[in-house]
């Protein structure tokens, strides 16, 4: 096996272009007649959330080099494949290109820089310490989510635009719903690495309620687009079919918080994250 394949192991190029693409739909909701004349920004704007990702899940394998020698043996840094000193020199290069290409998206307005600077910091945060907080942990995994789209923003209008700002507020308390959740499923793992979700320090009911609140709450807000008129009703159809959803996935959790139905709720959020999205790019049309 090559390095350049370890080093691709380390990057998760398809979570890294997943992010970048987050970027394009935050621009996109943002202002979707602008998109095809700024094809520019948009590519500097992927290349941000692509490279500042894959800095991110490097330093996480960095971090996690003593526990993956023992659960994950053939990853690239302790397979021996890739020397600890290696992945940090690479994550530094891919941060420097990322910030490059954040100054480059929009020159003349610094907020796509410092919104850069901002999800850098919460990426490293949680793969160096949050992981193993809980709570604190799964609010960290959350903003990592929400921020691409509000970069997508900034980017295109020089702006956090409103119905941005709500979307990115509803994917927020939604995959921290599922974050909690996902803890219900894993606890008897997390419980021999110590790491202190609500599952693990109060158990799967409690954690299945405060995750419920979580997902109500996506509910609730997903109300205020409509209230201030910025989607058209295109929106209707597809945001019902999340909320629905959602409230669906609290009351069978809420009833049954096993940990066979935790992992059947946190894959079905997934579904109901991408019909959310849908309803805004379709309630953008006019």
């Amino acid at each position: 096996m090559s390095k350049l394949t370890g080093y691709l192991r380390l990057m998760r190029p398809v979570n890294c272009a997943m992010m970048g693409f987050a970027v394009i739909v935050g621009a996109a909701l943002a202002d979707l007649t602008s998109i095809s004349g700024a094809w520019l920004t948009m590519v500097y704007g992927f290349i941000t959330g692509f490279t500042l990702t894959a800095a991110s899940m490097t330093i996480n394998d960095y971090y996690d080099k003593e526990i993956d020698a023992i659960n994950e043996p053939r990853r690239p840094i302790p397979s021996g494949l890739i020397k600890p000193k290696e992945a940090l020199l690479s994550a530094s290069a891919l941060t420097i290109i990322g910030f490059i290409s954040a100054y480059l998206t929009n020159m003349t307005y610094p907020l796509c820089f410092l919104t850069a600077i901002a999800a850098w910091q919460i990426f490293t945060a949680y793969t160096t310490v949050g992981k193993r907080s809980g709570l604190p942990g799964n609010l960290l995994v959350s903003a990592c989510v929400a921020i691409p789209f509000i970069y997508g923003s900034v980017a295109i209008a020089s702006q956090v635009k409103l119905n941005v700002l709500l979307f990115a507020s509803m994917a927020f308390l939604a995959d921290t719903g599922r974050e909690i959740t996902k803890g219900i499923v894993d606890v008897e793992g997390d419980k021999t690495q110590n790491i202190k979700t609500l599952a693990v320090r109060y158990g799967g009911k409690k954690a299945a309620g405060v995750a419920a609140v979580f997902y109500l709450a996506a509910v609730v807000l997903s109300l205020l687009p409509l209230y201030f008129i910025l989607v058209s009703m295109w929106f209707i159809p597809l945001v019902t079919v999340t909320d629905v959803g959602l409230t669906a996935s609290s009351l069978i959790l809420l009833k049954d918080h096993s940990r066979a139905r935790a992992r059947q709720i946190k894959n079905a959020m997934l579904v109901w994250f991408i019909f959310g999205l849908l309803a805004f790019i379709f309630g953008s049309l006019r």
